[in-house]
């Protein structure tokens, strides 16, 4: 059953030029109206083709959104000992007293990144679930740009101390660790915007998503 009705959605222009042509024959029509017939049916079956092809794009993108947003919360918030706040957490194990008020600062910050993303997340599940995608994809995508990018604040203010104070060898290679998943997270994002910038005209550039710098010691 499935198999037919595939045949007739995908074929349904093969079919329709076979029975005009058909139908043409038998009832003599001039060779002007039978291609300005066949025009049409093309015509009519491109610009169908192109709906679907943009639909299937925005599904596409909407699943990769969800994923991805799943993944950045999962991994690099909450409990992951990947999350930048984990490792901003370490400096409180050093007798670096003046560090401990802004890794205090952090804690709280981090506090309500994971209620923003747990809400995020739920929402975006909700969303989903309607197959409205030009509704939510654009909202939804700049909301986690947002997100990330506000995210990578703490990377960078991270490394900067780090760069300039003496932190223990087992947080640096934690943050080593997490650099090299997060940029990937980072480069799978910014795919997601090259696309979604083709079908959905969402005016965020890829390269606006930073990598994670390297820390490099002063001196």
């Amino acid at each position: 059953m499935n198999a037919i009705k595939a045949v007739f959605t995908r074929g349904w222009a093969a079919i329709l030029i076979a029975a005009l042509a058909i139908t043409g024959y038998l009832l003599e029509w001039p060779m002007e109206a039978f291609i300005s017939s066949i025009a049409s049916v093309l015509i009519i079956f491109v610009g169908f083709s192109a709906v679907a092809a943009r639909e299937k794009m925005l599904d596409e993108s909407a699943e990769s959104l969800k994923e991805l947003s799943g993944y950045f919360y999962h991994r690099f918030m909450g409990e992951s000992s990947l999350s930048i706040f984990a490792i901003i957490n370490s400096v409180f194990k050093t007798e670096n007293t003046s560090l401990w008020e802004w890794a205090r600062s952090c804690d709280n910050a981090e506090r309500v990144f994971n209620t923003w993303c747990d809400s995020f997340n739920t929402r975006l599940e909700t969303d989903h679930r309607t197959r409205r995608y030009s509704a939510y994809l654009r909202v939804s995508t700049r909301e986690l740009w947002l997100m990330v990018n506000m995210y990578q604040e703490y990377i960078e203010q991270f490394v900067e101390v780090a760069n300039h104070v003496e932190l223990p060898v087992e947080t640096i290679e934690q943050f080593q660790r997490f650099k090299v998943e997060y940029n990937t997270f980072v480069g799978q994002f910014r795919d997601l915007l090259a696309g979604l910038r083709r079908v959905a005209r969402i005016e965020i550039e890829p390269p606006s998503i930073k990598m994670a710098p390297d820390i490099k010691k002063a001196g």
